[in-house]
């Protein structure tokens, strides 16, 4: 229905259409493939310009589209958003050539520069412009010594008495034979102004649009993104394209599913992409080009990740690449030479080089934040996991390298999501973290009962030290529901939603209170008693910590403690400690109970045991599960269609 958003489920009148509208098929090219876009600000004030083009002497005007040089003046476009990743284009796809194309007026020089592993530059390709009057300029540049890293950049230079201004700047590849259809999945749940920015910026780069079929919006709230007033105008400018979907609150999972579930079934081919984004995150539209452009030319099909900055500091990368420790339910680790909360604008302490990501690396799964699946992987592996979500989008990752699918993570397709260190750990979603990464660990790792074993003990002696009592019954709920095996996620996790916010409920060190208004605890009595550094002897400082604990005896009756010094052995010493959250708006107060620590204790340790008997029973459950819980048959039943 053109001008209006296909909607399903219960929708008003006025805006209901139907999904089977939109069929997803190949189309031939038209001329060249824009592989990105030379940009020179960002798509936000916040966001530094110096990410899209770095001003390195003289004087320029630097705009989204393009940018104005005065004379004596040099940009670089040798920056995160600037860069062309040269080494990941060598490595993954069959184009041997990249040529950029710019519109230039007045006089100046134009030059391709590019970098190897080690961050050393060159000039490739360079031409100078005199008297120009919107004029074409196209420079080449061959993708044939990037194959372990390095990147190509756009640098512009005017002499004195020279001026120059260039637009339209373009890195384009030659095209495939046919384009894939490629739909954005956003998955919200009562973030509607957040996921209406995003729709919004999505229809304001009509560049990006172009790239794309359909936008899908899985609405699992009940402050909806249609009742915004901005909605019905986005509607109108995505026109067909937008398809806004309201269904049960599945997690993350079940939002993002739906597209894949979309697309699915109402494909003409299975060289389709689905192209996941988080709807709180400050969206870079032409990540949408980069990411889509990637895959219509690799050799063959890769799940393709988009990079995380971080949203309160818009110049940090969260991390070039990352894998999971499988068997010691660690994710986010970053890959060897990876840049890791990086300041993009600044430089290595060590080597005192910028901060570019030069080498290549291989990743073990990317985020759900933006991450784009091709067609043929759910075709050879099934839908992700019901799980709700956390770890979802890893074992769907390490699933679909078991079938030869790897992931990479490609730089300067970037978004900025709210830094993940400025979250607590003690949150009821800490539940889908454990459980879920205990089954991937099942299904995709040698699921080393004893390691795993010890590693849950670790955290729960932790947890308990440090006054976390919701946090370690989190754990062994976590566990105990694992043990139930694959009927757990029969629902898609809303029972246990539900049941593991009624258990944490029952802890008040799990409540954030302002630090004016503690209860049972005047402000003016709390003050910071800071941490002593890490122990150099942990396993004595640790023994003697449970021997406090266990005969009831500490240092301080109470204080405040930093997040940053709330550590097991420090917060151990306390009988009533009020620890920053870790958002920074509030405190929780852990009390010690020696009752509630016994108790606990048992439970761990029982359930734990109980994992190291059953793991092995309770694994095999899992994989025999496996084609029945990723089917499409199991999602319809779950979307209720």
């Amino acid at each position: 229905m053109p001008g209006k958003a296909a909607v399903t489920g219960e929708a008003p009148s006025a805006m209901v259409s139907t999904v089977d509208d939109t069929r997803f098929a190949e189309r031939t090219p038209q001329g060249r493939l824009t592989a990105q876009r030379g940009l020179y600000a960002g798509p936000a004030p916040i966001v530094s310009k110096d990410l899209y083009a770095e001003l390195e002497w003289g004087s320029a005007v630097r705009e989204r589209a393009g940018i104005a040089i005065e004379p004596a003046s040099k940009v670089s476009g040798n920056t995160y958003f600037g860069r062309f990743p040269a080494s990941y284009w060598q490595r993954w796809t069959d184009v041997t050539e990249v040529q950029v194309e710019a519109v230039v007026t007045g006089d100046g020089q134009l030059s391709v520069g590019a970098s190897d592993i080690e961050g050393d530059s060159r000039v490739v390709a360079a031409e100078v412009v005199a008297g120009a009057k919107q004029q074409k300029v196209t420079l080449a540049a061959k993708l044939d010594k990037f194959y372990d890293g390095g990147a190509l950049w756009l640098d512009l230079e005017t002499e004195g008495g020279q001026s120059l201004r260039v637009e339209k700047v373009r890195w384009t590849v030659e095209a495939p034979e046919k384009i894939r259809p490629t739909a954005v999945t956003i998955c919200t749940m009562n973030r509607a102004d957040d996921c209406l920015s995003n729709l919004q910026a999505l229809a304001a780069d009509v560049s990006s649009l172009e790239t794309l079929d359909a936008i899908y919006v899985a609405d699992q709230g009940t402050d909806l993104v249609e009742s915004r007033d901005g909605f019905e105008q986005v509607a109108k400018d995505l026109g067909d394209k937008l398809h806004y979907i309201k269904q049960p609150n599945l997690g993350g999972a079940g939002g993002f599913t739906r597209g894949l579930y979309e697309v699915a079934g109402h494909t003409e081919t299975e060289h389709a992409n689905v192209l996941f984004m988080d709807d709180d995150v400050l969206l870079e539209p032409d990540l949408v080009i980069r990411m889509t452009a990637f895959s219509n030319r690799t050799v063959n099909p890769v799940i393709v990740g988009g990079q995380m900055l971080n949203l309160l500091h818009p110049n940090q990368l969260h991390v070039g690449a990352e894998y999971a420790r499988l068997n010691t339910l660690e994710p986010g680790q970053p890959v060897t030479h990876s840049l890791s909360t990086a300041d993009l604008l600044g430089v290595d302490e060590e080597t005192l080089k910028p901060n570019r990501q030069e080498r290549r690396l291989d990743a073990g799964y990317n985020g759900w934040w933006s991450c784009l699946i091709p067609y043929e992987v759910v075709k050879a592996t099934g839908y992700p996991l019901p799980f709700f979500f956390q770890w979802d989008d890893a074992e769907y990752s390490y699933r679909a390298r078991g079938a030869g699918f790897p992931t990479v993570t490609l730089p300067g397709a970037g978004v900025w999501h709210a830094d993940f260190h400025w979250k607590d750990w003690d949150e009821w979603h800490r539940y889908f973290n454990l459980r879920n990464s205990i089954i991937t660990a099942a299904l995709h790792s040698p699921f080393n009962l004893n390691l795993l074993s010890r590693v849950l003990v670790a955290q729960l002696v932790r947890y308990l030290l440090g006054m976390q009592y919701g946090l370690s019954a989190t754990l062994i709920k976590a566990v105990e529901d694992f043990l139930e095996g694959p009927e757990v996620l029969r629902d898609g996790g809303v029972a246990a939603m539900k049941e593991i916010r009624r258990i944490r409920d029952e802890y008040p060190e799990t409540k954030r209170h302002k630090a004016t208004d503690v209860p049972g605890i005047a402000s003016n009595d709390i003050g910071i008693i800071n941490s002593a550094p890490r122990p150099s002897m942990q396993r004595l400082v640790l023994i003697k910590r449970i021997l406090d604990r266990v005969l009831g005896r500490s240092r301080h009756s109470l204080g405040a403690i930093p997040i940053d010094e709330a550590h097991w052995w420090h917060v151990a010493t306390f009988d009533t400690a009020v620890v920053t959250d870790a958002s920074q708006e509030g405190v929780r107060v852990r009390s010690y109970d020696r009752a509630k620590m016994f108790d606990l204790a048992r439970k761990g340790a029982k359930v734990i045991q109980r994992l190291r008997k059953e793991g092995a029973a309770v694994q095999e459950q899992y994989k025999r599960s496996m084609p029945e819980l990723t089917s499409r048959d199991n999602w319809k039943r779950l979307y209720k269609l």
